[in-house]
C-alpha cells in the first residue's frame, strides 16, 4: 500500500509553520485516540498515521529530508549521514523539547521501533505526565495513555434569599460521557450562606470522565444571584430605600422596615433629609461561615403628598408663611 503524504495526513500545507503542525496534531490525535474510539480499527490506523506524520514533520532535520527525498527520506539520509539524529526512525532515540514538542511545557522521549509500530507520541506523553496532573508513568489499560477528564463549567441561578442564607438544592447538568456525548445528571448542591454573584463552587470529580482509567475532571458552578425587588447588596451590607412623609421627616418617626432576617423598626430622627442613611447593625449578609453579619442601610426618601384637599392645602400654606429657614441658603451656587 502506498504511503500517504505526511502533510495530507495532518491536513496542512507544505509551507505550514511548526505551530500549525503542532495544532493539527493535537486536534487529530484527540479525535482519533483509541480510548475515545474503542473497537474502531480505522480510527486506530489513523491515529498511527498521525503520530508517524508528526514524528517526521515536527523535527526540522527529518522534515527537510522528507521534503527533499519523499517517503524514502530515511534511507537516503542514512546512506548519506549514517546513524545519528535525523536518520531513519528504526532503532534510534528521539527527543522533543520546548519548541518542537506537541505541548510547549512538556519534554519527553520516545523510543521507536518501525515507523508503523513505534513512537506513539501522544500516548507516551500523557503516560509520562499522567495527563498533565502528575507522574503516572506510562500505564493505562493495555499500555494506553492515562488522561484525566476535562473540567466543566456551568452557571447556576440562585435566588437572592438563598444566596443570603444558604440552601441545599438539586440541579441537573449536562455532563460529558465517555463517548463525548452530553448526558443529563442530577446533583445535590449546597449553597453556602453569603455566596456572591460570580463566585465559583467546585464539585470534585463531576466533570468529564478520564480516558484510560484517568481521574474525572471537576465541575465548576458559576453562581448568578438573581436580583431582589427592593434589597441591594454591597459586599456583606444591604441597602434599601425607605419612603417617608414630609411630616415624618420634620417631626421624626418610628418606621417599620423589612430586612433579610425579618421585619424590624428604624427610628427616623426629626429633620431627616432625603438621602440620610440609617444604619441597622448586624442586619446584613453573613460571612462564609454563616457567622459575622454585615449591616443594613436604610436610605431615606421624602415623598411629598400627591393630592391635597383644601384643609391640608391651607395647612401647608400656613406652614410656608411660618418657615424662616431657607433650605438653599448654604448651597454653593447661592453664596455670592
Amino acid at each position: 500500500m502506498a504511503q500517504r503524504d505526511y502533510y495530507e495526513v495532518l491536513g496542512v500545507g507544505r509551507g505550514a509553520s511548526a505551530e500549525d503542525i503542532r495544532s493539527a496534531y493535537r486536534r487529530l490525535a484527540r479525535k482519533y485516540h483509541p480510548d475515545l474510539n474503542p473497537g474502531n480499527k480505522q480510527a486506530e490506523q489513523s491515529f498511527k498515521e498521525i503520530n508517524e506524520a508528526y514524528e517526521v514533520l515536527s523535527d526540522p532535520g527529518k522534515r527537510q529530508a522528507y521534503d527533499q527525498f519523499g517517503p524514502d527520506f530515511a534511507r537516503a539520509q542514512a546512506a548519506g549521514a549514517g546513524a545519528g539524529p535525523g536518520g531513519g526512525p528504526a532503532g534510534f532515540r528521539y527527543t522533543w523539547t520546548g519548541e518542537g514538542s506537541p505541548f510547549d511545557d512538556a519534554a519527553f522521549e520516545a523510543f521507536g521501533g518501525g515507523a508503523g509500530e513505534g513512537a506513539n507520541l501522544f500516548e507516551e506523553l500523557f503516560g509520562r505526565l499522567g495527563g498533565m496532573r502528575g507522574r503516572a508513568g506510562r500505564a493505562g489499560r493495555a499500555g494506553r495513555a492515562v488522561m484525566p477528564g476535562q473540567d466543566v463549567e456551568a452557571e447556576l441561578a440562585v435566588p437572592f434569599d438563598q444566596a443570603v442564607h444558604g440552601a441545599a438544592t438539586g440541579i441537573t447538568v449536562q455532563r460529558p460521557g465517555a463517548d463525548g456525548a452530553a448526558q443529563p445528571e442530577h446533583l445535590q448542591v449546597r449553597i453556602p450562606p453569603g455566596v456572591r454573584d460570580g463566585q465559583r463552587l467546585r464539585l470534585r470529580g463531576r466533570g468529564s470522565p478520564g480516558v484510560g482509567g484517568g481521574p474525572p475532571g471537576d465541575l465548576y458552578l458559576v453562581i448568578r444571584v438573581q436580583p431582589h425587588p427592593y434589597f441591594r447588596r454591597d459586599g456583606q451590607d444591604i441597602y434599601i430605600d425607605v419612603p417617608i412623609s414630609v411630616a415624618e421627616a420634620a417631626l421624626g418617626a418610628a418606621v417599620e422596615v423589612p430586612t433579610v432576617h425579618g421585619r424590624t423598626s428604624v427610628r427616623v430622627p426629626p429633620g431627616a433629609a432625603s438621602g440620610t442613611r440609617l444604619r441597622l447593625r448586624g442586619q446584613g449578609i453573613p460571612d462564609a461561615r454563616g457567622e459575622a453579619r454585615g449591616d443594613q442601610y436604610c436610605i431615606i426618601k421624602i415623598v411629598p403628598p400627591k393630592n391635597l384637599d383644601e384643609r391640608r392645602k391651607r395647612l401647608f400654606e400656613e406652614l410656608r408663611t411660618l418657615e424662616q429657614d431657607n433650605p438653599r441658603a448654604d448651597v454653593p451656587w447661592n453664596r455670592s
